[in-house]
């Protein structure tokens, strides 16, 4: 019940007011209320207060909250987790689970009951549709045909009616007035400037001034010739070599430097290093005579430091240096580096050669000095010395070699013999043996010398290393001249060892390609002939060894490689097919039937034989034997495939038989319905007939089959394009690109579209979609560069470059990009790029050979010409366009490449 308000102007008195449920007395003023032990109860203690009950004002502290007991500060925290609570738990949870497994079904029921609900009021789009859609089935072509164009009826962009009035003159004058601008400053009276009369200064005048005083200096800083100045840059930096700094930090610093020097040399006075480091900051410091008798003092010193005699050598001029020498050698006999300094402190050879004659007679033993002298002799006197020197030096090998090299054959043999018998575990002295004996023409020795080298080094302890004698076996062959027979026996002998038995072909495979990389091209095809023997049935080695014989040796070797090959591999397609192009290329058309009627023999029922045999004779000129045996093929069970009949129908449109071509198309489609390629020759004939409803029938049964054919769904879109309907074209790519998610193709034929059509901004927004869709695809980030805006290609190539790096499509762009820059070097060096990546787009050789014929020379695009042959490039874009047109049939490739080049000049891209 509520009590009535008091009256106006009375008093109210709060302490007969009853208090609210929550209040606490005193609370207000800080004061707080207790808890005695008989609230709680005797047998329970009441909760410790801790750092959050003295500090927070009884909160409790969130750290210490725990999942099950919940805040240790409440009455329960000292309290025992026992058994009991276990129990009681586990019968609460056995509760609530039988429960809640009562309610279940009732409560799915009824959710499912609602949602069923909720769908029946709102239905989707979809389904309120779908008895629509399922009627399109019903539609038949002819009246979805029909169906009229769309057509563009936004109100949006209706243009608007403007009206349109002649401006008077007054606002033209004043345009002009306020588009001029003023050059001079007005005057003003003298109580406004400092001069006390100003009169007009004209702004052009002074800015002309200043240009005229700077183009003057300029002048006066060049020469006559122009783009060269008055500094001399050889003599400028002469100058600044000669150049002494003085500051007062660096003298500070050579001060320190010097006393610190001092005390090294003062303490310990036998330290060479102090002396040479002391003499050489005086020669820093510029004063040479300080430094000379510095080192003077230091050779004094350290009598048996040769490095103190050489820098006092060094220091001096050469008449003193000679005797600084004479005196060091007197101190130190044993010493080859003062000798050799001696020597070349002398005017002549011949009296080099005393004094290294002197110094071989006190230190028979250098090595050095043997090279010296050897070095300034004749051969005879240079044969008398190493003969000398290897008594001297039995275990240096160079030096036994050099002698070998000397001699004659049979004294060489009786050199090698001794160095092996002096030096038994080096294996250099066995490989100059084998060299010898090729040198000789003793090719069979080498075998034998390479196989008794391996044992005799290992019965002395030598480790063999495959890797080093492969090597070898590479020096051998860069020799000059080049010892082929020894490469061959190292890599006969060293190939399999310590290699797996399993491992051995992997391993050998790609030992031979790393060689071949390295141009090492004896030793890959020693490798290659240590593996055929090893495995001779295996068509792949055949082949990585018949593609080195084709790159880098002569047609007989190949031809002669690749009848062992189709011998012990008859079943090998692929090895009977090179075999055949090789004498084809030869020139040799009969020897490629015979190896063709061979290779029948070996596989009758052979797909790829019947065609090659077949593109023998029409790449010949020959249509009646090409005729025949595509029929012969037909009537074979085995060979009667799609590809047959496809070949069939082009030997005919060579001809120009449309009958006969229908005819195999039709039989062909009949037998093999889901080979699209069918398919597209069938629209492109009706096409040529210009049957267009036939053609768009074509085209329409060849999705029906493959509805995953990018190149179908091309050439439906172009056909409508063709015949003016665009909307038909965009929708049959869109949906196209619906059933064939993430093709860059499809994208690409759908810009292009909108951009003959006009619409630049909707081709804008189908490029931004498809970067979405395929960001990792070079064709649509050429397109991309392409169509970006001539201030944004750049950043747009760097995006692309990012993307793929290495995308031959992005690489074109950007050299195009270099191209229209005037960056020649650059460009060039962009377009070799792109079709070293992949050399089958015809298109990049083509944009080559153009750019050679504008900025090279003739030499360097028939280089471009010759590469484009070899590769023989059979995609691209507008390559495909020119090579599939009946017109351009048998061409070669270099006739193909330049009419593409006219097409890149005439045609937009298809």
């Amino acid at each position: 019940m509520m009590r009535p308000p008091p009256a106006p102007g009375s008093k109210v008195d709060y302490n007969a007011l009853r208090a609210p449920s929550n209040y606490v007395p005193g609370l207000g003023r800080g004061a707080t209320g207790f808890t005695t032990r008989s609230d709680i109860g005797p047998a329970r203690s009441g909760p410790v207060g801790g750092d959050g009950d003295k500090e927070g004002g009884g909160d409790a502290d969130e750290n210490k909250f725990d999942e099950f007991m919940g805040s240790d500060a409440g009455m329960f925290a000292g309290g025992q987790y026992d058994e009991d609570d276990r129990e009681a738990d586990r019968v609460w949870d056995e509760i609530d689970s039988f429960m809640d497994e009562r309610r279940r079904e009732r409560r799915e029921r009824l959710m499912k009951e609602e949602l069923e609900k909720m769908r029946a009021d709102n239905p989707k789009i979809t389904e309120q549709f779908a008895d629509l859609k399922r009627g399109l089935a019903q539609v038949s072509a002819e009246e979805w045909e029909g169906i009229p164009d769309v057509g563009d009826r936004t109100i949006k962009k209706r243009p608007r009616f403007m009206a349109v009035a002649a401006a008077p003159d007054s606002l033209l004058s004043k345009a002009v007035a306020a588009g001029q601008m003023d050059s001079s400053i007005p005057s003003m009276d003298g109580l406004a400037t400092p001069a006390g009369s100003a009169t007009n200064a004209d702004l052009t005048a002074i800015g002309e001034g200043q240009r005229t005083v700077i183009r003057l200096k300029l002048d006066s800083m060049a020469d006559s010739v122009s783009g060269q100045t008055v500094i001399d840059p050889k003599g400028y930096l002469t100058d600044l070599s000669g150049m002494a700094i003085n500051s007062s930090s660096e003298i500070s610093d050579i001060k320190k430097a010097r006393h610190l020097l001092k005390s090294v040399i003062t303490t310990n006075p036998h330290h060479g290093p102090g002396w040479i480091a002391a003499a050489r900051l005086e020669e820093k410091a510029g004063k040479l005579q300080v430094a000379r008798a510095i080192i003077t003092e230091g050779c004094e010193a350290c009598a048996s430091d040769e490095d103190v005699w050489l820098e006092a050598a060094r220091l001096q001029p050469p008449d003193m240096a000679k005797a600084v020498l004479a005196r060091g050698v007197a101190n130190i006999p044993t010493s080859y580096k003062l000798w050799i300094a001696a020597a070349r402190l002398e005017g002549d050879d011949a009296a080099k050669q005393r004094v290294l004659r002197r110094a071989l007679e006190r230190i028979p033993g250098s090595v050095r000095l043997w090279k010296a002298a050897v070095e300034l002799a004749t051969e005879d006197d240079a044969r008398v010395l190493l003969s000398r020197a290897v008594e001297c030096c039995r275990t240096h090998v160079e030096l036994w070699l050099a002698l070998a090299k000397l001699e004659s054959y049979d004294n060489a043999k009786k050199v090698l013999n001794k160095a092996r018998q002096a030096v038994p575990t080096d294996p250099s002295i066995w490989i100059i043996a084998a060299k010898l004996e090729e040198a000789q023409g003793n090719t069979d020795m080498v075998g034998k010398i390479v196989a008794r080298a391996l044992k005799s080094l290992q019965s002395h302890g030598v480790v063999i290393s495959r890797e080093a004698w492969l090597k070898e076996a590479e020096a051998a062959e860069r020799a000059q001249p080049a010892c082929v027979h020894t490469c061959r026996a190292i890599v006969s002998e060293i190939v399999g060892l310590g290699v797996e038995e399993e491992d051995r072909r992997r391993t050998w495979m790609a030992d031979a390609e790393e060689a071949a990389r390295r141009g090492s091209i004896e030793t890959a095809r020693a490798i290659y002939n240590a593996t055929l023997a090893a495995f001779p049935g295996k068509p792949a080695v055949w082949r990585a060894a018949a593609a080195l014989e084709k790159q880098h040796g002569s047609r007989q070797a190949l031809d002669e490689l690749l009848k062992r090959a189709v011998s012990y591999c008859p079943q090998a397609e692929v090895l009977w097919l090179m075999a055949a192009k090789e004498r084809w290329l030869a020139g040799d058309v009969p020897g490629a039937r015979a190896i063709l009627a061979e290779a029948f023999a070996a596989n009758p029922d052979s797909e790829d034989v019947w065609l090659a045999a077949f593109k023998l004779e029409f790449e010949n000129d020959e249509p009646q034997r090409a005729r025949a045996l595509l029929a012969k093929a037909r009537e074979t069970s085995t060979a009667s495939t799609a590809r047959v009949w496809m070949k069939s129908a082009i030997v005919e449109r060579e001809a120009g038989d449309a009958v006969a071509e229908r005819g195999l198309l039709t039989e062909g489609l009949r037998r093999f319905p889901g080979f699209w390629k069918l398919h597209l020759m069938m629209g492109q004939l009706e096409a040529r007939e210009g049957k267009t409803e036939a053609c768009r029938a074509a085209y329409a049964a060849g999705l029906k089959r493959c509805s995953d054919c990018v190149p179908l769904w091309r050439a439906a879109a172009a056909l409508e394009e063709a015949q003016g309907s665009v909307g038909r074209a965009r929708a049959m790519l869109e949906q196209a690109r619906h059933r064939n998610p993430k093709q860059p193709e499809l994208w690409l034929a759908a810009i292009r579209t909108e951009q003959r059509a006009g619409s630049t901004k909707a081709a804008e927004a189908l490029l931004a979609k498809a970067l979405q869709d395929c960001p990792n695809s070079g064709l649509l980030w050429a397109e991309a560069v392409a169509m970006a805006p001539r201030p944004q290609r750049r950043t747009k190539a760097a995006d692309a470059m990012k993307r793929c790096d290495n995308d031959p499509h992005v690489i074109a762009a950007v050299a195009t990009l270099f191209w229209a820059d005037r960056k020649i070097d650059k460009a060039r060096s962009w377009w070799s790029r792109s079709v070293t990546l992949d050399p089958d787009i015809g298109d990049h050789w083509a944009q080559l050979w153009r750019f050679e014929g504008q900025h090279g020379t003739p030499e360097s695009q028939a280089n471009v010409l010759a590469k484009a042959v070899a590769a023989d490039p059979h995609h691209g874009e507008r390559w495909v366009r020119v090579s599939k047109d009946p017109a351009n049939a048998h061409q070669p490739v270099d006739v193909l490449l330049k009419k593409v080049a006219v097409d890149i000049d005439t045609l937009p891209p298809p």
